[in-house]
């Protein structure tokens, strides 16, 4: 319970939730342990002397302490449900602050499937423990103890059968119990699989739809919730054990009681009250043991998620800020790449990025070309600092971005990352995502510099067209100008646009090149292109190759020096355009 006990600490601001409900629960468990010895006191005193009254007062006694004891069960509910309900928000919250401080690398590990699953279903395992822990927790080891003390006193001759049967009872539960937990973590893994096939294809149904894939998915769907189906069966039929195995020991342990206790009352040595006062100690004790066994079961099932849980907390940021970082500099938008060399994993995979050395002056346009793979998205994602660097630096202005505050560079530096997330909400709240209180007149002058203010008045709502999810009802050149008009906004220092405009026309491309040529005067831009003819102007053009600069230099220089240059551009655009 090691993990469970670490996420403890978030009921703390709702201790005196948690602290009346055991207090309430006690109540209750008193209330309940009374009610055996007035039925006793009935039956040998009120029926077997023919006395009404004491009957009558007897039972109007039950019914007042059954009231008592309803309010303290009712106030437990309500107190413990309060204190989980806040222990859960604030983990849910907690989770949600650690992935937003999760750098790339941290992301590239923890897939959405089992971000989701984690958020939500490991939570509320972990809520719906902290709820147990304040009621059955304190009730059942109470009446166990308590109905156990209650049974010796109403019948020290018969003791010993709830003293025979609890060891083998506790035996069962542990023997349970050590299996139970390795199933029911398996059954958290198992739901992952199947969130991540869910999430997938609900974000992926145009492409299924489109390739006649349907039945594929339907499959891959099922073989996975046959997989979490089998194991959730599989830790159910192992913990069904236990109820049985305790009806059997419960009815052996009241047909003990009716022989041995008859016995006695033939011999004149016990009375009958004595006899079902004593069979309903020993039904709580056994049956407190019982509800003791669910909820170690549960709790169990509760660790399981709680160390899925703590395993988002206490996961470092790959990137983080140093001691000391630099919150503010004279941004002027020197980006100098010195020896840099980046391994996604450490050392356990190869290297993306091999000693890579340039330098972008500011206000440059730098172009950056490759085939698939070469590692043009590496480069730029590095200066960001989404990722850090494995060897060299990265350094802005003559600073080593790993000197700088995350926040402070990232809002000089303008992304119009690959692939183009748009939120729900309208058009203008997606363009001035970055830039919450930017101006109407800002966001439409972000939107013509990206070529989209034209389609965005065609819709009837214009800016505030709302954008479906993930930005369905708009095409892809539509989302891509947006994502723009978003990166300008920022009116950054240095500008990144990762393969931004494979998507629009050429003519609007042509459309974006003007425009950013003016609007990014005195900015560094760092373009990653498909096509050449984006390039054409740039100020420097970077050939990579395997992760290495094979070539760099102007339009002009590479054509005439760089075969791989020379290359692309005869086979997009031929050897007749010299630009």
């Amino acid at each position: 319970m090691r993990a469970f006990r670490k996420l403890i600490r978030f009921i703390k601001p709702y201790w005196p939730w948690a602290v009346s409900a055991p207090l309430l629960m006690m109540l209750e468990v008193a209330m309940d342990l009374m009610q055996p010895r007035m039925v006793q006191r009935i039956v040998d005193e009120g029926i077997m002397r023919l006395d009404l009254n004491l009957v009558i007062q007897t039972g109007l006694l039950m019914l007042g302490l059954a009231l008592i004891g309803a309010v303290g069960g009712i106030g437990c509910g309500i107190c413990a449900e309060t204190a989980a309900v806040g222990f859960g928000a604030d983990l849910r919250e907690a989770l949600f602050r650690q992935v937003q401080a999760f750098s790339f690398g941290n992301l590239d590990d923890l897939d959405t499937g089992q971000l989701v699953t984690r958020l939500t279903n490991d939570v509320t395992q972990v809520q719906e423990a902290v709820v147990m822990m304040q009621r059955i927790l304190v009730r059942s080891p109470l009446l166990l103890v308590g109905s156990l003390i209650m049974a010796v006193i109403t019948s020290p001759q018969l003791a010993f059968i709830p003293l025979m049967l609890m060891p083998l009872e506790l035996a069962a539960v542990l023997w349970i119990v050590r299996r139970a937990t390795p199933l029911y973590t398996r059954v958290q893994q198992r739901l992952d699989a199947l969130n991540e096939v869910m999430q997938e294809n609900l974000a992926g149904v145009r492409v299924v739809k489109a390739f006649v894939r349907a039945h594929h998915e339907i499959a891959r769907f099922g073989a996975a919730n046959t997989r979490l189906t089998e194991q959730t069966v599989g830790a159910a039929r192992l913990v069904a054990v236990m109820p049985a195995f305790m009806m059997l020991t419960l009815n052996s342990g009241i047909i003990a009681v009716l022989w041995f206790g008859g016995l006695r009352v033939t011999g004149g040595e016990m009375q009958v009250g004595q006899i079902i006062a004593f069979i309903n100690y020993l039904s709580i004790t056994l049956f407190s043991l019982m509800m003791v066994s669910q909820l170690v079961i549960q709790l169990a099932r509760a660790e399981a998620s709680a160390q899925r849980v703590l395993e988002v907390l206490e996961k470092e940021p790959q990137v983080c800020n140093p001691a000391q970082s630099v919150q503010d500099w004279p941004a002027k938008g020197q980006v100098t790449f010195d020896n840099v060399s980046f391994r996604y994993n450490g050392d356990e995979s190869d290297p993306v990025l091999k000693q890579v050395s340039f330098t972008a002056q500011p206000g440059e346009t730098v172009a950056i070309l490759g085939t698939t793979g070469a590692g043009k998205t590496s480069l730029v994602h590095l200066i960001p600092r989404f990722y850090d660097v494995t060897a060299g630096q990265v350094r802005i202005d003559g600073v080593d971005v790993c000197d700088l505050d995350q926040e402070t560079l990232r809002r000089k530096i303008g992304v119009a990352l690959q692939e183009v997330v748009l939120f729900s909400g309208s058009i203008r709240d997606n363009i001035r995502y970055g830039c919450p209180e930017a101006s109407d007149e800002q966001v439409v002058a972000a939107a013509r510099a990206a070529q989209a203010h034209e389609f965005i008045l065609s819709f009837p709502d214009g800016y505030d067209t709302q954008v479906g999810q993930r930005g369905v009802n708009l095409s892809g050149g539509q989302k891509q100008r947006i994502a723009i008009a978003r990166a300008l906004l920022l009116k950054p220092s240095i500008l990144i646009l990762d393969d931004s405009t494979s998507a629009v026309d050429v003519e609007t491309e042509v459309k974006i090149q003007d425009a950013l040529e003016t609007v990014m005067q005195d900015r560094t831009s760092f373009v990653i292109a498909q096509r050449i003819s984006t390039v054409l102007k740039a100020d420097k053009i970077l050939v990579l190759d395997d992760g290495q600069i094979a070539a760099q230099g102007d339009h002009q220089s590479l054509l005439a020096a760089s075969p791989i240059y020379r290359e692309i551009y005869e086979s997009q655009l031929g050897g007749g355009v010299t630009a």
